[in-house]
């Protein structure tokens, strides 16, 4: 039996109408991609790019429900499937979730949604340091298949690790971290550290990252910890977008053309994912989350066709992760 404390049942009933803030930002972003797509003399490229827009569809509502990024999805299909390269599907990742996860973000502010602003607020501080960092230092030097197993095995490590915890009788969840204090402000800011770099490599990764942190250590309810890691990498991908397009000026022109095809999909169905997530109950939400794990690692694995040595990266990932997940889970802690 799962023990709740502090959670009340936050359902949120369905709205007579849209939240403001949401359906203005709806308007205008359609409004502009529509203004700016008849300028153009050819639309072939949006058809060309059906794939993206399919793949989209299902991870920008996967990322408005659950703690991936819609990157998560993005990244593994088209590095491994659509065979795009790492760069093009990062700096994509940034572009395609400014619009979706800031959609997202919004209505779940207009619906009131239950978050955690002290784990938001620092986290993102954390996660400004560790993006800059990790864009100028680390990048340059990841294998781009490396990258790609490093990111399957160490989500995979937390789902097994999440899903144990459900399995213990009388777990306590919280809406909110209890006893909030000095060390916990250093804890998340570390950990928002931690996961800008992995942002920084994938496009996305500082929000399961940190979620990993809130639902294992602090044991907060999906319900809440998941809303709140949409808004931090809302703010993280916004800030990686302008680093990229504006400061490295690397934001190709197949980036481009695949964000432009895919910003009507990512609109509607990343908040729509964030709607639904308000609907269910917090282990329908975790199960959702095994789900998505499970499948991009065995994805994975299915196209690179891993060697021994990356074979091994996998398991020592795996390993650690699960090492470390798990550790935090057994911490003790005044709740």
């Amino acid at each position: 039996m799962l023990t709740l404390k502090n959670v009340p049942n936050n359902t949120v009933p369905t709205p007579r109408r849209l939240p403001l803030l949401y359906f203005l930002f709806l308007v205008s972003v359609l409004s502009v991609w529509t203004y700016y797509v008849l300028s153009l003399p050819n639309l072939d490229f949006i058809k060309q790019r059906w794939a993206a827009m399919l793949t989209m569809l299902f991870g920008s509502f996967i990322a408005g429900a659950s703690p991936e990024g819609s990157a998560a999805i993005a990244y593994p299909v088209f590095t491994l499937l659509l065979e795009i390269s790492p760069a093009v599907a990062r700096n994509f990742g940034f572009a395609i979730q400014s619009i979706g996860m800031t959609s997202a973000s919004l209505l779940i502010l207009g619906l009131r949604v239950k978050v955690e602003w002290r784990y938001i607020l620092f986290v993102t501080i954390g996660g400004i340091f560790g993006l800059v960092f990790g864009t100028y230092y680390v990048v340059p030097l990841i294998s781009p298949v490396l990258a790609k197993l490093f990111f399957v095995s160490l989500w995979l490590s937390f789902g097994i690790a999440l899903w144990l915890e459900n399995r213990r009788p009388h777990r306590e969840v919280f809406e909110e971290i209890q006893h909030f204090g000095q060390l916990d402000k250093v804890r998340l800011i570390a950990f928002g550290i931690i996961g800008g770099i992995i942002s920084s490599i994938f496009g996305t990764g500082i929000n399961i990252f940190t979620f990993c942190l809130m639902t294992i250590y602090y044991r907060v309810s999906e319900k809440v910890a998941t809303p709140s890691s949409v808004i931090i990498m809302t703010i993280e991908t916004i800030l990686g977008f302008f680093l990229h397009a504006q400061i490295l000026q690397d934001f190709s022109d197949e980036s481009f053309k695949l964000w432009l095809a895919c910003i009507p999909v990512v609109v509607f169905f990343a908040p729509l994912g964030a709607f639904v997530i308000t609907q269910l109950p917090r282990e329908g939400i975790a199960k959702i989350l095994y789900t998505i794990l499970v499948v991009q690692f065995v994805g994975a694995m299915f196209v690179i066709k891993p060697n021994f040595n990356q074979a091994l990266l996998c398991a020592t990932t795996l390993a650690i992760g699960l090492g470390l997940f798990t550790y935090l889970g057994k911490l003790k802690r005044d709740f």
